[in-house]
């Protein structure tokens, strides 16, 4: 597998790969779809420091993304990202996710990231898995504050610091 920085022209299958896995109510608090359009504004608010990359198969064709999105918004907390990862349904239990955290692991030291944070729904025992294999620890939970199809979840805060 490769990996390329995402340009304009990959927002359609970024946002297929994103909406396949909104049924399954596992990695996204959306409930329905999202359209490319409504993704444009997202896909430009990366940044060399905040990074979007897909993942191309043996093939060329994109079967994966990960982004690492600024954290909250403001100037003090430039040095730490929120990642994402999303694979192609017919791509995923392949140890993609495991490939796509070591890979940005491996950029950050371009980047002038210290500490990545990720949020991950409570149910989500393989997303959790995967993490914490990684080092990552919980640095908060918050307690049924997603509803999702009548049922309330946690939220879970993982962490890891690259000093």
């Amino acid at each position: 597998m490769k990996f390329r920085l995402a340009k304009a022209a990959d927002l359609p299958q970024i946002v297929h790969i994103y909406n396949e896995i909104i049924p399954s109510r596992l990695a996204t608090a959306d409930l329905e779809p999202v359209s490319v359009e409504s993704r444009k504004a997202w896909l430009y608010s990366f940044t060399p420091s905040h990074p979007l990359w897909v993942m191309l198969g043996d093939d060329g064709q994109i079967i994966g993304w990960v982004g690492l999105e600024p954290f909250y918004g403001r100037p003090a907390y430039e040095h730490t990202a929120e990642i994402s990862i999303y694979i192609d349904q017919t791509a995923r239990h392949q140890g993609l996710g495991k490939q796509a955290l070591s890979f940005v692991e491996q950029q950050l030291p371009g980047l002038a990231i210290s500490a990545i944070v990720a949020y991950i729904f409570g149910h989500n025992q393989p997303s959790l898995a995967l993490f914490k294999g990684f080092g990552f620890q919980e640095w908060g939970r918050l307690p049924k504050v997603a509803e999702l199809d009548g049922i309330q979840r946690d939220l879970v805060i993982l962490g890891k610091r690259y000093d």
